[in-house]
């Protein structure tokens, strides 16, 4: 994607949403586990809150798929300090719904383990890979402010 391309979708996506939604990997992860870390976590985002999704999608043919966010999102990267800084000023807020992804979460193999290796460790301690905001577009982007756009 171009940079003016990059530029124009967000001033769509902003001008159109009163919220932004932002991802952001750790750097060094092979790229199957960026894909699956985008996905739950996506996952998480798309459920925080009533009317996130659309309605239903229905081909010229009538086959219907699943509805999907009604907004884009923005996938960037940043160093593990990011993360965790970003991770911290989310957790403070009301206004911010927030999905975690750690390090841990590549072990286990189904939710409740998931959330066990998550409850066993202390919120400064989380080896954070991935994180989701959902929130005013002004205080995502002051949460992420360092991250850059993924490549």
């Amino acid at each position: 994607m171009t940079t003016i391309q990059t530029s124009c979708e967000e001033h769509v996506a902003e001008s159109r949403f009163g919220t932004k939604v932002v991802v952001v990997l750790g750097q060094g992860l092979a790229a199957w586990q960026e894909l699956n870390v985008v996905a739950f976590l996506m996952s998480g985002i798309a459920t925080s809150a009533p009317g996130l999704t659309g309605e239903p999608y229905r081909d010229g043919s009538g086959t219907q798929y699943a509805p999907m966010l009604r907004q884009p999102v923005i996938v960037m990267s940043g160093e593990a300090k990011l993360l965790g800084k970003a991770r911290a000023k989310a957790a403070a807020r009301d206004d911010v719904a927030l999905a975690i992804y750690t390090r841990e979460l590549f072990t286990t193999g189904h939710d409740e383990a998931n959330r066990a290796a998550i409850a066993s460790v202390a919120a400064e301690e989380l080896d954070v890979v991935g994180i989701a905001l959902r929130g005013p577009r002004n205080v995502v982007d002051r949460i992420v402010k360092g991250a850059r756009f993924h490549d």
